[in-house]
């Protein structure tokens, strides 16, 4: 199969590794803006125009691995009207696009494959739609950011200020030079919204999605949860309750013995349960050069090989709905105000801060706290209390 990659830095360089080792694939096209160190080999098939690609009657699937929306959504739709499978590991435009690249791809009977767009070299996406062909999805949780989990798995560890773990996450590449999709947790929003929509063929939008992340956590913090035998870890969690489903991104405060509190440094954990098979869970790399090249290289083998998956190409009716949504919280906060304290279950009060466990409070409520005083400047961070 003669293929073409759209981009070519970590994700796209990795893809060709990849396609290397697999053999029975051949790169003939290259869409970059210039050649990358290293693959001075390949500069005769680079190219700036798209037309050279989807132009190539031989080209039969592209790889797009550009990221960001535009003009990564034009280029694919552009390879889908010209005929061509389409695989990318790009959950921006994938959470933004999905029922419009969905249905194009359907209308000119080709594939549109993206199962490394969450949890990287993690086979998560591809088990959770083999677990629905034969159970009913009932939740989805799990650690889906390597660069938020090395940071405060590193803080857990060190006893060090969050700054210092950032920083050392951008030398060793898990953090990009403006971390704020990872840190603030919209990178973790995306991904929930692809499985969410997945699991339940939901038409769930981000939007809908309460999104807090690790911005404004301390080590005092961490301290503290780690004298009360708990672990904090940026979660994703939609679990589908009647007609609707209960979903959020959020900090959370786990046990110390649970699997969440013991993935370690970028690592990632994906569960799924499910009516009849009960509870599974995944873990590994959740991104990197070659984790995330060979996941989408095992999507080019299946359309190339004719081997099936079942994406719903059109979403059913179910929506995000958290108004009956209700968790306990951890909450640090410079001060009992009279907006907090009527929230209160217990607190400790030291150093003039405020250690706080709530008494059950909405999700929506709670995010729209948080995000209140973060925008006032407001000294503040929260997490759930895990089951």
């Amino acid at each position: 199969m003669k293929i073409a990659i759209m981009g070519f830095g970590t994700v796209g360089s990795g893809a060709c590794e990849e396609a290397k080792t697999a053999g029975g694939i051949e790169v003939k096209r290259i869409l970059a803006r210039h050649g990358r160190e290293g693959y001075e080999y390949l500069n005769d098939i680079i190219t700036a125009d798209i037309d050279d690609i989807t132009g190539d009657p031989e080209i039969e699937l592209v790889i797009e691995s550009m990221g960001g929306i535009e003009p990564a959504r034009e280029y694919v739709l552009k390879c889908l009207r010209a005929g061509k499978h389409v695989v990318t590991p790009n959950k921006n435009l994938i959470s933004a696009c999905y029922k419009e690249l969905m249905e194009e791809a359907e209308k000119n009977g080709v594939r549109l494959r993206f199962t490394s767009a969450v949890g990287g070299g993690i086979p998560w996406l591809f088990n959770l739609l083999r677990t629905k062909r034969a159970d009913s999805i009932t939740s989805v949780r799990g650690i889906v950011n390597g660069t938020c989990n090395y940071i405060l798995d590193a803080m857990h560890d060190k006893g060090a200020d969050f700054g210092d773990m950032l920083r050392n996450a951008q030398e060793l590449g898990y953090a990009e030079a403006d971390p704020s999709s990872d840190i603030e947790g919209t990178d973790t929003l995306r991904k929930t919204v692809i499985s969410t929509n997945l699991a339940f063929d939901a038409a769930v939008t981000e939007e809908e999605v309460p999104c807090y992340g690790i911005d404004t956590i301390k080590a005092c913090d961490i301290a503290y949860l780690k004298e009360k035998g708990l672990v904090c870890r940026l979660m994703m969690s939609a679990v589908k309750k009647g007609d609707a489903i209960e979903v959020s991104v959020e900090p959370a405060a786990f046990g110390k013995d649970s699997l969440e509190a013991n993935v370690k440094t970028n690592n990632n954990l994906i569960t799924l349960t499910a009516e009849n098979i009960g509870t599974q869970s995944f873990y590994g790399q959740g991104a990197g050069m070659y984790p995330t090249g060979q996941s989408v290289i095992q999507d080019v083998l299946d359309i190339r090989d004719g081997k099936e998956m079942e994406i719903p190409a059109a979403a059913s009716g179910l929506r995000a709905d958290n108004s009956e949504a209700v968790r306990r919280y951890y909450i640090r906060h410079d001060r009992m105000c009279e907006h907090i304290e009527p929230l209160i279950d217990t607190f400790e009060e030291r150093d003039g801060i405020y250690y706080c466990i709530s008494k059950p409070i909405k999700v929506g409520d709670m995010h729209a706290m948080g995000h209140h005083r973060k925008e006032k400047g407001k000294d503040m961070f929260f997490a759930a209390l895990a089951e």
